[in-house]
């Protein structure tokens, strides 16, 4: 389990700047190659040094615990995460976001590397609250194009902008970790749709 800091903090969770990029993008690539093939509970931080070529003191130092890399992990691919879309329309914003997550989850890499960090979040709070934060960043920037429909008066006044993007991804996600249905644009299209549908009749206002 992961441990924070003296000052609270996470691990791993502090953004190095300068001559530090270039270690931190190679033990972030080694951890998500070693989650990938291995999954969190063999993830060895001894293991992601020796794959980034990297000191093993320096990948303990920063980071501490496979829980406090895979935090690091997660705000690296909120950086680098794609910006939402602003096509002027509130249907083909959410249908673009939809299949974003599509392209997200069927990638060979991503959509393993997903796979693990979610079962990993179910018991390992770290992992969880840094699972949580990475959703959070992404929901919060997508956020945008529902809240600018609603200012082009495509959809009611007050209507829940997170709610909306959440129910956009909600379908895929169900499918990706349960229901093991197929993922294809159709079932990114159809989630899409169903969402705008919902906050054109209100749904999310209140």
């Amino acid at each position: 389990m992961g441990s924070e800091g003296s000052e609270g903090v996470v691990p791993g969770t502090v953004r190095p700047g300068g001559r530090t990029a270039r270690v931190r993008a190679a033990v972030l690539r080694a951890a998500g190659d070693a989650l990938v093939e291995h999954g969190f509970d063999r993830l060895d931080l001894a293991e992601v040094a020796r794959r980034a070529d990297v000191g093993k003191t320096t990948v303990y130092r920063r980071w501490g615990t496979a829980a406090g890399l895979v935090s690091d992990l997660l705000l690296d691919m909120a950086e680098q995460s794609l910006p939402r879309s602003d096509t002027g329309s509130l249907e083909e914003d959410l249908r673009q976001n939809a299949r974003l997550v599509l392209r997200t989850l069927t990638d060979p890499r991503q959509g393993a590397l997903f796979k693990s960090v979610i079962a990993a979040s179910l018991c390992n709070a770290h992992t969880a609250d840094a699972l949580h934060r990475f959703y959070a960043t992404r929901i919060g920037e997508w956020a945008g194009c529902v809240e600018a429909a609603a200012k082009r008066g495509e959809i009611p006044a007050g209507t829940d902008a997170h709610e909306v993007i959440r129910a956009v991804s909600a379908p895929l996600y169900y499918r990706f970790v349960v229901s093991g249905d197929p993922l294809d644009e159709a079932a990114a299209d159809r989630a899409a749709e169903a969402a705008v549908v919902a906050a054109r009749a209100g749904t999310y206002v209140g």
